[in-house]
Order: C-alpha cells, then sequence, then structure tokens
C-alpha cells in the first residue's frame, strides 16, 4: 500500500521509566524517568505530524514483558515496532531484548523493527523503514 493512502501504523516499545536503571553508564546521561517521559510524549507527537498512527508499549521489566508485548502486538497489524534505546543498550538487557525480538518476530513477521536511541528519535527511526517502502 502506498504510504499516501493509509496512515502507517507504528508500535514503540520502551521499558516503564521508572524502572529504568539511571545509574548505568552504558545509557545515555542527563535522563530522569520524568524527561523520559517528557521525550517520549515528543517522540509521539513527531511521529503523528508525519500521519502516522503511533501506539505506545510501556514494559515493566518484572511483570512478565513479553507477555505483555504478545498481547498488545496481537491487536493491531504494525508497519513498524521501535524498541527504544532503554532495553536495547544496557548489557543487563540482552535477555530481555532478544526475548522482546523474538515476540515481534513471532507476533508481527510483517513489521519493520527499528531501534531508537533515545525517545526523541523515536519517529527518524521508524522513518528509515517505513518512509522507504
Amino acid at each position: 500500500m502506498n504510504a499516501s493512502h493509509t496512515a502507517k501504523k507504528i508500535l514503540f516499545v520502551g521499558q516503564q521509566p521508572e524502572t529504568v536503571n539511571f545509574s548505568d553508564p552504558t545509557l545515555p546521561g542527563g535522563f530522569d524517568a520524568a524527561r523520559i517521559h517528557a521525550s517520549i510524549a515528543v517522540g509521539m507527537q513527531k511521529m503523528a505530524e508525519r500521519g502516522w498512527n503511533a501506539d505506545l508499549c510501556l514494559l515493566h521489566p518484572d511483570n512478565n514483558p513479553t507477555v505483555v508485548l504478545e498481547n498488545h502486538l496481537a491487536t493491531t497489524h504494525y508497519d513498524c515496532v521501535v524498541i527504544g534505546g532503554g532495553i536495547r543498550i544496557p548489557p543487563d538487557s540482552l535477555l530481555l531484548f532478544e526475548k522482546l525480538i523474538n515476540a515481534v518476530h513471532r507476533m508481527a513477521p510483517h513489521a519493520a523493527i527499528a531501534f531508537n536511541t533515545t525517545p526523541l528519535d523515536t519517529a527518524d527511526s521508524a522513518g528509515r523503514w517505513v518512509e522507504s517502502e
């Protein structure tokens, strides 16, 4: 389908900001839960400005995050799933990251998968895949 006829559907997957270990030196500095929430709002707005329908799925690492993501993916066809840097970057999150990638692969095999570095570049991350179709 041509992007001009149908709005793209994007899922932004991140970790609940209140559960992030901000002392982890592998994460970009200067963030706290409030700043991440504000950045997520900006990222979601940027996707809306591109005419995309974007959903947010914030996961708590201790509350069955893979099942939560699978349930979310079962409800809607997504053109792209963006997984946030807070899940992808920290070495301690590697197993969770792998589980989430496999959940996307299983539940949304036709969706592009993209990665952001902060919530602010989520639209650009998705754009690399949905605007090139």
